[in-house]
C-alpha cells in the first residue's frame, strides 16, 4: 500500500518538470454498484450514495492553437452504495476509497468572451486505500478482498466552463460521468462495476516562467 502512494508521488513529481499548469480540484461523487454473484446474478435494490473526491495534476497545451491539452495527475475518489434484501431481512453498506492515477486530453470546443467550454476525455488506474462493508449490525474490512482489492481503470468523459480570474488563475466547474471498465477479482467468479457521477469546482494555475493565456 505504501508503495503505491509512493509510487503516485513520485510519478508526480517526475511530470511536473514537463508541465506548465497545475490544477486543483474538489467536488461530490454520486456512485452505485453494479454487482453479480458467481452464478451471475445481479444484486437488487442497491441505491446510489453520495461521497466526495479530490483531484490535482498537471496540464500542457499539446498543439500551436493551444485549444487542446493533456492533463496528468492523481486523484481520492471515495464511492459507496446502500441496499436492503427483504427476502431475507438484510441492510448492507459499502463505503470504500480509491487512490488514483490518471491521464486526459482535454478540448476546448468554444469561447464566449472570457468562457471557455471544454470537453475531457480520461482514463484512470485505481486502487483501494480504504473500505468497509455493511450487513446488518456487522462491519467487514473490505481492504484484502478479492472483489475490492485489485486495481480498477474508469473510463471518465467530463464537460465543463472555465473563467480567468487573474493572468495566472482560472477558476472552473465541470460534470463527469464514469464508469469501470475493467475490475481483477483473482480466482472469484463474482463481478463488480463502478459507475460514479461527479460534479466538481478546480482552479488552475499557472506554474513560473509559464506565461500561459486560459
Amino acid at each position: 500500500m505504501r508503495l503505491k502512494v509512493l509510487v503516485c508521488f513520485i510519478f508526480l513529481t517526475t511530470i511536473s518538470g514537463f508541465a506548465q499548469q497545475l490544477y486543483m480540484e474538489y467536488g461530490a461523487t454520486v456512485s452505485s454498484f453494479d454487482y453479480r454473484n458467481s452464478n451471475g446474478n445481479r444484486l437488487n435494490n442497491l441505491l446510489s450514495h453520495s461521497k466526495s473526491y479530490i483531484g490535482m495534476g498537471y496540464r500542457q497545451s499539446v498543439n500551436p492553437s493551444k485549444t487542446m491539452f493533456l492533463s496528468i495527475g492523481a486523484s481520492y475518489n471515495n464511492y459507496g452504495a446502500i441496499g436492503s434484501e427483504s427476502s431475507v431481512d438484510n441492510y448492507f453498506a459499502w463505503d470504500v476509497s480509491y487512490l488514483g492515477l490518471q491521464a486526459g486530453l482535454g478540448i476546448r470546443l468554444f469561447q464566449s468572451r472570457d468562457l471557455s467550454f471544454f470537453f475531457k476525455g480520461s482514463l484512470a488506474s485505481e486502487f483501494i486505500i480504504r473500505g468497509n462493508q455493511t450487513i446488518n449490525n456487522d462491519v467487514y474490512n473490505l481492504v484484502g478482498e478479492e472483489e475490492f482489492n485489485n486495481t480498477i481503470l474508469f473510463l471518465r468523459g467530463s464537460f465543463g466552463v472555465q473563467y480567468p480570474i487573474s493572468n495566472s488563475t482560472a477558476i472552473y466547474a465541470n460534470y463527469k460521468l464514469g464508469k469501470s471498465v475493467l475490475i481483477s477479482s483473482g480466482k472469484s467468479e463474482e463481478q463488480l462495476k463502478l459507475n460514479a457521477h461527479q460534479f466538481g469546482i478546480g482552479f488552475i494555475i499557472n506554474l513560473p516562467n509559464c506565461f500561459c493565456d486560459f
